[in-house]
């Protein structure tokens, strides 16, 4: 393993580009728009505007779930200090908003190095940047990779200590549960003997709430779906009129999910990079699923991709979980 010494002042210790292949978004929104039930992949909110309107979700007065996660990494940074212990490698796919990896190294005892990872090169670097700009004895690297593609972390210059792999934010509800199952042994491929999962989980809780969380009075959640259809409109050179759909949030209780949609107030005949379409009126396009579980059910999921639960924790208010996880014998 290669030596690395802490970075100077907003420096960072390395960056290793693992070149993750380019989503092909023209193929991927033709395929989905000729569905029978048409469908674009969340993948594609987060352009720069879409990154943009998702902090304002995360600020809405009934997105409980950003602000209720961070609340509870505050309650339980002492245990999560001794459970980690001393110089810990903290590793956190798809990095982004910096709030709540500096909730965790700030808890932490001496952790000897963070790595963040994302798709995007430029954002993870930038992300990167800011926190070794705040923690100058703290080794930061950044890579630009795929998380839900295996690594080989024994080619980066990590230090000696426990690994801990933050995934904050619910994220793992937004895959199909054979995603999330897929999602979880990769991450579980990141472990040795000792190294923990540290995963955010949301709960099951009444539909009111969580209709009210994926649609907020503020039209933040609708902004974010109609910024897709204008993207696909500049990229692709796409004639979609965002003013011609509604959308649509509701609790599907039999599948534990919310469900996000665009539905078509009126028919409309519309192209997309020189392709035809037809969507008639209330014909919906499928833009997004959030998987609500309980602490069980996510954690025999765990448990399917060889992790054993150590502990966990849930959140004084809107139920919400945090998870100690390591590797079991099973895979």
């Amino acid at each position: 393993m290669t030596d690395a010494s802490p970075q100077s002042e907003g420096d960072l210790a390395f960056f290793e580009d693992l070149q993750p292949p380019a989503s092909d978004f023209r193929a991927d929104v033709l395929a989905g728009l000729s569905r029978p039930q048409k469908a674009l992949s969340p993948k594609y909110f987060y352009d720069k505007t879409g990154s943009e309107i998702f902090d304002r979700i995360t600020q809405a007065p009934e997105y409980y779930v950003s602000r209720t996660e961070i609340a509870l990494l505050d309650r339980i940074g002492p245990e999560l200090r001794d459970l980690a212990g001393p110089a810990a490698v903290v590793l956190e796919p798809g990095a982004g908003s910096s709030v709540k990896i500096r909730k965790l190294i700030d808890a932490l005892d001496r952790p000897a190095a963070f790595v963040g990872m994302d798709i995007s090169g430029d954002h993870v670097k930038a992300a990167c940047r800011d926190i070794a700009s705040d923690h100058p004895d703290l080794l930061v690297g950044a890579v630009c990779h795929d998380f839900t593609q295996g690594i080989d972390l024994s080619a980066l210059p990590l230090p000696d200590g426990r690994r801990v792999v933050f995934f904050p934010g619910s994220t793992i509800g937004n895959f199909e549960l054979d995603g999330a199952l897929a999602l979880l042994q990769t991450l579980r491929g990141w472990l040795r003997d000792g190294d923990a999962l540290l995963i955010g989980v949301d709960l099951r809780k009444d539909g009111a709430t969580l209709e009210a969380a994926y649609d907020d009075a503020g039209r933040a959640t609708a902004d974010f779906n109609y910024n897709l259809l204008k993207r696909i409109n500049v990229e692709l050179d796409g004639t979609l009129d965002p003013s011609g759909f509604d959308y649509r949030a509701f609790w599907n209780p039999y599948r534990s999910r919310v469900e996000m949609y665009l539905q078509a107030s009126r028919d409309m005949a519309f192209s997309v990079a020189g392709q035809d379409f037809m969507i008639r009126k209330d014909e919906t396009i499928h833009t997004e699923n959030s998987h609500k579980f309980t602490v069980d059910t996510f954690q025999d999921l765990a448990r399917k991709a060889g992790l054993a639960p150590r502990t966990q924790w849930v959140s004084d208010g809107e139920p919400f979980s945090i998870h100690w996880l390591e590797v079991s014998g099973e895979a």
